[in-house]
């Protein structure tokens, strides 16, 4: 078989002259072909974003809504959950809002009480250390410490 090609047994199929089809045959086809072309895109082929995550301002605006939320504030167990729930919508709705393109997000806010004790909040992840990031910003009163956690990944 070195340096041959098998011949396939079945023969090709004769081309299906004009006469076959009707007048309307032909019409009643077109408008089906017509509904079920399909638009091609072709890829972008690229690989960083027009307008990359920037930190110092997810920073500054993520610091400025702890503040504005938590500056009058003291610590409750009972509402602390739900203040974060909405401590961190607000901050992704205000990094999605500055319009860095292809990126998703995470955002973790936590409120600790005061009581005396140590604390040390660790997080990993795996990412390309190019193009993904994070930013954390923390707010501190007598009674509690609140800190915000936002990824930023790049989404191709």
């Amino acid at each position: 078989m070195k340096g041959k090609w098998k011949q396939s047994v079945f023969e090709p199929l004769a081309p299906l002259e004009e006469e076959y089809f009707s007048d309307s045959t032909k019409n009643r086809r077109l408008p089906f072909r017509a509904s079920r072309a399909k638009i091609k895109y072709a890829n972008t082929y690229r690989l960083e974003s027009y307008n990359k995550f920037r930190d110092y301002l997810v920073r500054d605006k993520a610091q400025a809504i702890l503040t504005n939320k938590l500056q009058q504030g003291n610590y409750d167990a009972v509402s602390s959950p739900s203040l974060c729930a909405s401590i961190s919508e607000e901050i992704l709705t205000a990094t999605k809002e500055m319009g860095f393109d292809r990126y998703k997000y995470v955002v973790s806010v936590l409120i600790v009480e005061k009581a005396g004790q140590a604390i040390h909040v660790a997080s990993r992840w795996v990412w390309d250390v190019q193009r993904d990031s994070w930013v954390s910003a923390k707010y501190e009163t007598e009674t509690f410490i609140a800190l915000a956690l936002v990824m930023a990944c790049y989404y191709e």
